[in-house]
Order: C-alpha cells, then structure tokens, then sequence
C-alpha cells in the first residue's frame, strides 16, 4: 500500500513520501495562483478550483485567501460559499453538501498526529475524514476538528471548536463546540 492510499484511509502514513510531496507543491501552485487572481476574473478562479479539488458542485466560490494540503481530497456541493481565510487540511476526504456557507478564518480539518510521542518523533501521521450535510452554516473563526461530521441544516457560532459530531437541526456553539438548541423549521 502506497503512503498516499494510507493517508486517504486514515491510516499512519509518512508525510515526507515523495509522490505526496511532488503533490503537495502541485497544489500549493495552483493556490498561489488562485490566491492572487484579480476579483473579476472568475473564470479563471473556476478553472483552478477545477484543476485543484477532488470535485466541485455549481455556484462554489470561495473567497481568497484559501489554503488546502493537496485538494483532490476535497468535495464541495453547490452552492458552496467560503469567506476570506479558509483552511482545508485535506489529508483526507472533506465531502461538503449543498447549500453550505463558511465565515471568515473557517478551518475544516482532517490531519493529526499521534498521542503517543516517540510516534510522533518517528514522523507517523494520520487524519480523519470531515462530513458536512447540506444546508450548513458555520460561522468565523469556526474550526472543525478531524473526524467530525455535521449535519444538515445544522449551524456552527462563530469561534467554536467543533471536536464531535453535530446532529440535524441544532444551533451549536462553544469550545467544545456543544448543541444550544433544536432549529425548528421556521424558526430563526
């Protein structure tokens, strides 16, 4: 098994493999130039996110500055919207649904490292994949830890650090990141 299916799994994987490597610098191009495209040329934004992410529904923009490790392991429903700031650690799979808003300085995270230390020091790392559902909102400065799965039409506040999954329906807020109440459907 190649570094690179062990990373997709979720499985220890050395980070420092030459083919995740030559990727990794691959991606960091094509978000050097979508970073730096004027704010008209749109069509050049699309052709990037086509060349970098796994798969990309219609109407997805993300505002510049984005971050990512390597973007094939993202997957973005239609109508996405990230605001300025977003960072996406991709080691593996972050499967986004329709209909998702992300505030400013959003970071969805899959990459970790071992608890124990002489793992760590031998350079093993691994990830877990991130689930959000459709209809989701999460608010600035939100990170989203490893292995989480939010869902839909579920909303984040602002500043919190999601560690466990969210269900249907709820507004969730704080550090953790903890369900504050049911969202009924015509509510606010």
């Amino acid at each position: 098994m190649t570094e690179k299916e062990k990373m997709i799994q979720g499985q220890l994987y050395l980070a420092s493999d030459p083919q995740l490597r030559k990727e990794f610098i691959e991606a960091k191009k094509l978000i050097r130039l979508f970073n730096i495209t004027e704010a008209d040329n749109l069509d050049q934004r699309e052709k990037l996110l086509i060349d970098l992410l796994g798969s990309k529904g219609k109407n997805t923009y993300i505002e510049p500055p984005f971050r990512c490790d390597y973007g094939y392991n993202i997957y973005l429903g239609n109508d996405f919207y990230a605001n300025y700031g977003c960072i996406m650690l991709d080691v593996c799979p972050i499967h986004i649904g329709h209909h998702v808003m992300v505030g400013p300085r959003v970071s969805i995270l899959t990459a970790t490292h071992p608890l124990d230390a002489n793992k760590r020091a031998s350079k093993l790392e691994y990830g877990r994949a991130v689930d959000i559902g459709n209809h989701v909102w999460i608010g600035g400065h939100v990170v989203v830890n490893p292995g989480v799965k939010i869902g839909h039409n579920s909303v984040i506040g602002s500043g919190s650090v999601v560690t466990k999954d969210i269900p249907d329906n709820v507004f969730a807020a704080g550090n953790p990141c903890k369900v504050i109440k049911e969202i009924k459907a015509q509510g606010r």
